[in-house]
């Protein structure tokens, strides 16, 4: 017991050197436009040094958008087709869509059995997913999508994924093997370790989040609620005045 607290420890230390950019990514989010909100500008970066990336987003987001006029199944088409956009914009092209319904989602056998079938065909050596826990301090994080999600993010990495007896189908039916993912970097919780510096790619940030239309054309100066936020993490990573930055938290699972 006292060596797994010790590992814990570890895992959640309060500082994390920077791991550079990984082989391949995937990243999973809860609603068509968090990942534009909250790691699309460190997802760029990556991706310009090589990392091959994949996006699985668990809602249609129907739930989403102002307009009561347009109906739910066109808002979550919408919203699809948005994702599609923006992030071909980042340079990512392979985007899985799992259709849960949004506002409703719970760590499901059946959620956790999808999410590993992605995780062992794309075979990642990092993940970003959405923190399970609270972050009281910004009201946005509070979503319970995004925890449900990063709960079955977390279970289905460790251990399902990597355990051939779980979800057995999988490698009996569908032939795809356990994979190991060894590093998880999550967004939106409440103790970030880690800040990646998006200053460089800010405008381009802007612009893949402008592309969610449905969701943020009411902003009156989107640009300038980005700048503060990202400047907010900025000065908790002890970065220069007037630099932007994305923050995450590390957990290494060996």
């Amino acid at each position: 017991m006292r060596d797994m607290e010790d590992h814990a420890t570890s895992a959640l230390a309060d500082t994390a050197p920077d791991r550079g950019a990984p082989e391949s990514l995937l990243v999973v989010a809860a609603h068509p436009d968090d990942i534009e909100f909250c790691v699309s500008g460190t997802v760029m970066q990556w991706i310009e040094r090589g990392t091959r990336v994949t996006y699985c987003i668990v809602t249609d987001g129907g739930a989403g958008g102002y307009d009561e006029r347009l109906p739910r199944q066109a808002m979550a088409d919408l919203r699809r087709a948005e994702q599609v956009h923006s992030a071909k914009l980042s340079g990512v092209a392979d985007v899985r869509f799992l259709g849960y319904p949004d506002s409703f989602v719970e760590a499901s056998v059946k959620l956790r059995r999808d999410l590993c079938r992605i995780i062992r065909e794309v075979r990642p050596q990092r993940a970003i997913i959405p923190s399970p826990e609270i972050n009281w301090s910004r009201v946005a994080d509070l979503h319970p999508d995004h925890r449900a999600v990063g709960d079955a993010c977390l279970r289905a990495i460790y251990p399902e994924a990597r355990n051939p007896f779980a979800h057995s189908e999988l490698l009996k039916h569908e032939g795809l093997k356990p994979w190991t993912v060894h590093e998880l970097w999550l967004m939106t919780g409440p103790t970030p370790n880690q800040y990646v510096d998006v200053t460089p790619v800010f405008e381009r940030k802007v612009e893949a989040l402008r592309i969610h239309t449905s969701q943020t054309a009411h902003f009156d100066d989107l640009a300038g609620l980005l700048r503060t936020w990202l400047g907010e993490h900025a000065t908790a990573g002890g970065l220069p005045p007037g630099r932007m930055a994305e923050a995450f938290q590390i957990v290494h699972i060996d």
